[in-house]
């Protein structure tokens, strides 16, 4: 073999050992939410390349919680109260994107005949097993002047409570869409939403702590770009979401009402540390006297990335 030959070998091999090897798809866990859409959208427009990012929808945010623990999702979009438990539990992880604020569209849905907060006693209450379950039904018999004791609790994940309303199994439901939208055609009311609940429930993007920060950016500008579709042309999107929602679009649209997605600007400013903790420092407290948190928060290592603008 002569010497040119070895040489150019050398260089080739030298080369593949170079060469940047491509990098995983970033896969980020949503949960049947129209809070979470943007993303879905986005992805159903073509907007984002699916080599690059890819989300993956699963059934419940309990799921989407063990996927991120479990290392199947690098991010996950989740209910703030979920993501404090999360990061209680030892996951580590931060918060990179507030996404939107819950105005209504977190409900409590009972039978016709109970007419009132106080009628509650002694009925059978369905709700998710999850920290926003659990919040909302604190809340709930706060309202109603009850105890835990006073009332029956059955759990079921969110794509259950229809049925369990619908068979008996339940008087009341504390539910969210699309569920909340399927019950009220189906004759119940709302009693009880998270309208009562001012800055309370607050979706979140967040990531493994130890996803790097341009994979971070990605998943930032995949929620911008979704939310802007959306929000360019309301009835089209409606149009083309609502069928896997089991909504109309006129339903979807009015299930848009119930929240208030968080434009990128006030996101970055409340997601400062300190500013998070004066805002979120009382839900985390009731988490903790409901025994869902251990420990107060680590807001710092929850907020803190690379420096890079949010």
């Amino acid at each position: 073999m002569t010497t040119r030959l070895l040489l150019a070998l050398l260089v080739s091999v030298l080369a593949l050992a170079c060469a940047k090897v491509p990098e995983p798809p970033l896969r980020v866990a949503v949960n049947p939410w129209v809070g979470y859409d943007p993303l879905v959208l986005a992805r159903e427009r073509g907007l984002i390349d699916p080599a690059t990012l890819q989300v993956i929808e699963l059934p419940s945010a309990t799921e989407c919680k063990r996927a991120l623990r479990n290392g199947l999702a690098d991010a996950a979009a989740l209910t703030l109260d979920e993501a404090l438990r999360l990061a209680d539990e030892g996951t580590e992880l931060r918060i990179v994107t507030l996404l939107s604020d819950s105005r209504g569209a977190d409900a409590v849905l009972a039978r016709p005949g109970i007419s009132s907060l106080a009628e509650l006693r002694g009925k059978r209450i369905a709700l998710e097993e999850s920290a926003l379950g659990s919040l909302m039904l604190a809340r709930l018999l706060t309202a109603a002047g009850l105890t835990r004791d006073d009332v029956h609790t059955v759990h079921g994940e969110v794509s259950q409570h229809a049925a369990m309303v619908q068979d008996g199994g339940a008087d009341v439901v504390i539910t969210f869409e699309p569920i909340r939208s399927q019950l009220l055609a189906a004759g119940l009311r709302v009693i009880f939403d998270s309208a009562e609940l001012p800055g309370e429930i607050v979706d979140v993007l967040v990531v493994r702590a130890d996803l790097v920060e341009h994979r971070v950016q990605q998943l930032r500008a995949a929620w911008r770009t979704g939310l802007a579709a959306l929000e360019a042309d309301l009835p089209a999107a409606a149009a083309l979401l609502s069928p896997a929602a089991d909504l109309t679009v006129a339903q979807y649209l009015a299930t848009l009402d119930g929240l208030r997605f968080i434009p990128a600007a006030e996101s970055a400013q409340r997601l400062d540390a300190e500013a998070l903790a004066l805002s979120a420092g009382p839900l985390a407290g009731h988490l903790q006297g409901l025994g869902l948190l251990q420990r107060p928060p680590d807001w710092v290592a929850l907020t803190t990335d690379s420096g890079a603008a949010r």
